[in-house]
Order: C-alpha cells, then structure tokens, then sequence
C-alpha cells in the first residue's frame, strides 16, 4: 500500500514517513503542493496525506486537482493546524475523507489511516516505547545556550521531549566552553538529528551572543514559525515553555516571555538574596525600558520569526542583559505603545533556580552599570 505525504514543513514530513514506513506502508513525501500532483501522477498512492496551509499551492487546491482535474476517488486525509471551520467544511465539500486537527499523535494519524485503507500486510505493530508521539501545529525552533554544563545537562529530558514533540527543533548553542561540554551535546544529538542541531563557537562570547548566534542560526530554516530560546539548566520546563507557544498561536502577540512571578498556585524558588536583587534591578528596569514587565530576565522567550531579523541582527551591549535589549529594540521598531501591545508576559507555573548558575553575585552587581549602558545606547 501506498501513501503520498504533502507538506512544506520537513520535521513533520520525516517523522511521518518514519511511522508510517514502520507499520509497513511503502511513502513517498513532497514538500509543496506542485510537486505533489507531480508526485500523485507517476506515484499513484491508495492514499494521500496532506496539510492545507502551504505557500503556492495549498492544499485545497491539491484536493481540488486529484478531484476534480484528474477525477480521481483515492482517499484524501487533511492534516493540519488550520481549524477555520469554512477550510474544513471546503474541504469535505472538494471530497475529503477526514480532517484532523494539529496537535494531533502520530497513533491517532495512524489509526486513521488504517480505518481508510487498512493495514499492510507486512505492518508491524510493535512501539518500541509507550511515550506519545505529537505533531505540532506550527515548528518551534528553541535555542539553548551552553556554557561548560557538562555537569548539569539533563540529557535525557531534552531527548525525550525531541522524541514526544516532533514540531521542535532544538538547538544547542556551545559558547566556547572548556569542559566537555561539546562531546556531551553532540552524544545527545546522536539519534536525534532530524530535531536536535548543536551549533559551536569556537569562543566563549556570553549567553547575549550565543543566543544571537543560535537564532539567527534557525532563521535559515524556514520550516519554523516561531523561533525561542530557553536555558540548559531547565529552570523553565518544557510545559511551560510548551505554554508561551500556544499563548503565542492563538494570539497576535510577537513575543511571549515567561514571568517568574511569585503567586498562588505556582512553585517558583529562587535563593533570598537573590530575590531582593531582583526586585532591585526590575525596579531600574521598568524605569529605563518605560513599560510595566515584572521580570524582564526569565530565560524562557518564543518569537515570531517575522521579528528575528529586526531584533538580533546587530550584537547586543551586554552579555547578560540582552533581554532589556530585546523590549528596547521593540521600542525603538514599533514604537512605546505598539511594544507594549505585542508583547506578552506570562507567569510560570513552576521555576526552580538551578544550581551552579553562572550569574554570581557580583555579576549581579554590575548589572546596575550595564543597565547605564543600555539606557545610554538606547536613548
């Protein structure tokens, strides 16, 4: 049996073409909508598999030829992040067996498929794991940078959540780290090249610069919808982070931070001194920046890609403060007012600080001088 896979986003097109191959269906893959007719023409898949939103040909208009141009009846399944009730109601109106909607697992795709055209009879049923296995609605690119965290890297948690969530590309920024940090990164790539990169500097440069480098790095891809970045200690979880994304999809939002806002009902610790430096340095903040943000500082950011370019083109200041740069860039781009409105801060439910945290205490001492910077260079 046959599948012809449509859609312009290769992290979803991989995996799959990896599960589907597994049970026993021979696929094919096209990354547009032209080269997918080419491909349903000398192909002749038993079924096609496609997203609606793709530039060029969309989808419908894929359905539309297989419908109504080349007549055919093969079974069509939509799969897609597009919940626009008139889409999905053209779509079963073209001649569309079933629409289902991102996120959506790999099992449930799966099982759809076999309802339409049954199964191989060399399938192979077995899961070498009980984890599910979820395509996103849109490509997330998350940058971590990494600075001698030989120690402290959870391997295991970024590999399993590169496993589970198949519309993430993580990428692993080493600044110039003496340890062996960079032998660690690549052992937690092995496997996993298709979501997982590691992108080396040579130097050590600050987190400013190697998150610079890791986005500008993933606006190449241009797959991804939105573009992060998140710290290696995992002070921020993956649920949270996973929360600044939906916020930021179902919003008009072009920045969603997280906020380590202590309050009811969420687990936020951090050490006493350093709390009061904190709201110290918040204070000064929301003074030099001119907007209300309580926690300008979190590690955990997810952009829409249309921004990156205007925002981490040119180096930062600072080597810590870079997220002050971020908002005063904003600022600076879109106006007081317009900056205001198209950025979101939302609270954390859980962060933890980590030990072994490179920020010392006497850094936090400095920030006071940096912040002076930034409000000079930014006036």
């Amino acid at each position: 049996m046959k599948i012809l896979a449509i859609d312009d986003q290769q992290l979803i097109l991989m995996s799959v073409k990896k599960r589907l191959t597994e049970i026993g269906y021979e696929v094919a893959t096209a990354n547009n909508g032209e080269k997918g007719i080419e491909l349903f023409d000398s192909f002749e898949p038993d079924l096609v598999l496609l997203d609606i939103n793709m530039p060029g040909m969309s989808g419908l208009n894929v359905v539309q030829y297989i419908r109504q141009d080349r007549s055919s009846k093969t079974p069509i399944i939509v799969m897609s992040g597009n919940t626009d009730e008139k889409v999905i109601v053209d779509g079963f109106e073209l001649g569309i067996e079933d629409y289902m909607k991102k996120p959506v697992s790999l099992d449930e795709m799966s099982a759809r498929i076999k309802r339409i055209v049954g199964v191989p009879e060399n399938s192979s049923n077995q899961k070498t794991t009980t984890d599910t296995q979820m395509l996103q609605k849109h490509c997330v690119g998350v940058v971590i940078p990494c600075y001698n965290e030989e120690e402290r890297l959870s391997s295991d948690e970024f590999k399993k959540f590169a496993y589970q969530n198949l519309g993430y590309h993580l990428c692993f920024v080493n600044d110039g780290s003496t340890d062996n940090t960079l032998a660690v990164l690549k052992e937690l790539q092995k496997g996993n090249e298709n979501n997982i990169s590691v992108y080396n500097c040579e130097k050590n440069g600050g987190k400013a610069e190697a998150v610079r480098q890791g986005v500008l790095h993933l606006s190449k891809d241009e797959q991804l919808d939105y573009i992060g970045y998140l710290d290696a200690d995992l002070s921020t979880d993956f649920r949270d982070f996973d929360d600044l994304v939906k916020t930021l999809e179902n919003s008009e939002f072009k920045i969603v931070s997280g906020s380590r806002i202590s309050r009811m009902g969420a687990n936020i610790t951090k050490e006493s001194a350093r709390k009061i430096i904190s709201i110290t340095i918040n204070m000064i903040i929301q003074k030099i920046l001119g907007m209300p943000f309580q926690d300008t500082q979190c590690g955990a950011k997810i952009m829409d890609r249309d921004i990156v370019t205007n925002m981490f083109q040119k180096k930062f200041v600072t080597k810590w403060l870079f997220d002050v740069e971020i908002f005063m860039r904003m600022r600076r781009y879109y106006g007081k007012e317009e900056a205001k409105r198209l950025i979101c801060e939302q609270p954390l439910k859980r962060w933890i600080h980590a030990d072994g945290s490179k920020l010392s205490m006497k850094d936090s001492v400095k920030i006071v001088g940096q912040l002076a910077q930034i409000a000079y260079r930014y006036r």
